[in-house]
């Protein structure tokens, strides 16, 4: 499933973030590449420091509150966040996230998220592709906000030609490995919000209630 989802930083947040990136020193992205992804991705990356620690808590507590994300995610671990940024000439080829991340550690790599930190009349080019089963799609979204897909598809950033683009990109283990079944729990989680919603608390409220609560039971691998 990919997922769209607006708003996930407020303006205050954005401006803040983006008072910290402008007096950040970037360095090369190949270090925290795979050995494969190396040959393509060309960008810069902040580096482990006190200013980064900071945005990564601001990014983690809009995580942590946005509803949304939680339901569709259903987040176990969540990767250290990595700032990012492409300026003219630079993009990320063709690459599929590595599967186990981590050193001492090891976490699995279910769900991978681009949040976007720049306006899209910023910078011409540094669309997110990514291959699915109906072909190529491209993403370029408003400034804070986020896009969830499955770490095991094909993606690249094409290239930058004028601007720069500024994103924060992670990745999530969830409790729910299956993807199919992350998608039939947040299915019927908006079903019985729509149902309470328009009728309150029904006999077929409780009724979806039950089945997934059961499902949960059944597949959250915790």
């Amino acid at each position: 499933m990919i997922l769209c989802i607006d708003n996930v930083l407020n303006s205050d947040e954005l401006e803040l973030i983006h008072s910290k990136l402008k007096i950040s020193e970037f360095k090369d992205g190949k270090e925290t590449a795979g050995w494969h992804a190396k040959e393509v991705k060309n960008n810069l990356q902040l580096p482990h420091n006190a200013l980064t620690e900071e945005m990564r808590s601001i990014v983690m507590q809009a995580l942590q509150r946005n509803r949304l994300f939680q339901a569709a995610v259903r987040p176990k671990t969540i990767r250290p966040i990595i700032f990012s940024r492409y300026d003219p000439g630079m993009c990320y080829g063709y690459h599929t996230d590595n599967a186990l991340m981590g050193n001492e550690v090891l976490t699995r790599s279910d769900v991978s998220l681009t949040l976007f930190l720049s306006s899209p009349s910023s910078y011409i080019g540094g669309e997110l592709i990514i291959d699915t089963s109906l072909g190529e799609q491209a993403f370029k979204l408003e400034a804070g906000s986020m896009i969830v897909y499955p770490s095991s598809t094909l993606h690249q950033v094409t290239s930058v030609t004028e601007g720069m683009r500024f994103a924060a990109i992670t990745w999530v283990q969830s409790i729910i490995r299956d993807p199919a079944e992350r998608e039939i729990l947040f299915d019927l989680e908006t079903a019985r919000q729509v149902l309470f919603q328009k009728h309150g608390k029904t006999p077929e409220f409780d009724l979806i209630c039950k089945t997934h609560a059961n499902l949960l039971r059944k597949w959250a691998d915790i």
